[in-house]
């Protein structure tokens, strides 16, 4: 479970693009100064060639007490994407997708999927939002003497086993800068941005598993 949270509301961080609602009737609407804000950040983010951030992950119990700490790194480029995250490494090159469990000294191999019906990584940085959220934006908060604009996304779909999350987005760069996850358990997951850098040269073998750098590892091929 905290693998697909970690997935789901890392990339929320990074992107939301192309949102436009289209909900069951009777569902209610979405605030147009929220897509306001998420067009903006999405048109931002569509003229990275690429993208590097290092993120921490604060994990929070209901009645918000710390319970962990991780710390991360993420780069983008296209449809493939890096993440390394304390014990775990995410590659994808746009057709497969390795996930190392350093502890477990495993890699499990998968293929991407784009099927219609399914929840994919690579729905998740494109489209993923445009029909499965509501949205509004929340009063505006200053911090550290940037402002931020803050939009509050709850799921139409009631199995999730998030509620809803908490986008902060920096006014002026247009860059989602933290996201709160709200689980239906109680645990919360805040993930902020600590640097963030775009259009660096990255070679596409950055988004490849390679066994040569990790001897030992079980390939466990699920294709």
């Amino acid at each position: 479970m905290l693998n697909k949270i970690l997935l789901a509301g890392f990339t929320v961080l990074i992107l939301i693009s192309n949102i436009h609602a289209q909900v069951p009737k009777g569902m209610g609407k979405s605030d147009p100064e929220a897509k306001k804000v998420l067009d903006a950040v999405s048109t931002k983010f569509k003229t990275f060639k690429t993208m590097k951030a290092s993120f921490t992950l604060k994990i929070e119990n209901a009645s918000g007490k710390v319970q962990g700490t991780k710390s991360g790194t993420v780069m983008m480029k296209g449809v493939k994407y890096q993440v390394s995250i304390t014990g775990q490494e995410i590659f994808c090159d746009g057709i497969s997708i390795w996930t190392l469990d350093k502890a477990a000294q495993e890699v499990q191999l998968s293929t991407l999927d784009n099927s219609s019906g399914s929840i994919t990584p690579q729905k998740l940085f494109t489209n993923f939002y445009d029909k499965d959220f509501l949205f509004y934006l929340n009063p505006e908060i200053k911090r550290e003497g940037k402002t931020y604009q803050v939009v509050e996304l709850t799921p139409i779909d009631k199995t999730k086993p998030f509620f809803k999350l908490v986008l902060e987005v920096d006014k002026s760069s247009k860059v989602i800068m933290s996201t709160r996850v709200f689980e239906k358990s109680g645990n919360r997951y805040l993930y902020a941005i600590n640097s963030f850098s775009t259009n660096a040269s990255i070679a596409d073998d950055a988004f490849v598993y390679s066994a040569k750098k990790y001897p030992g590892v079980e390939l466990i091929d699920l294709r």
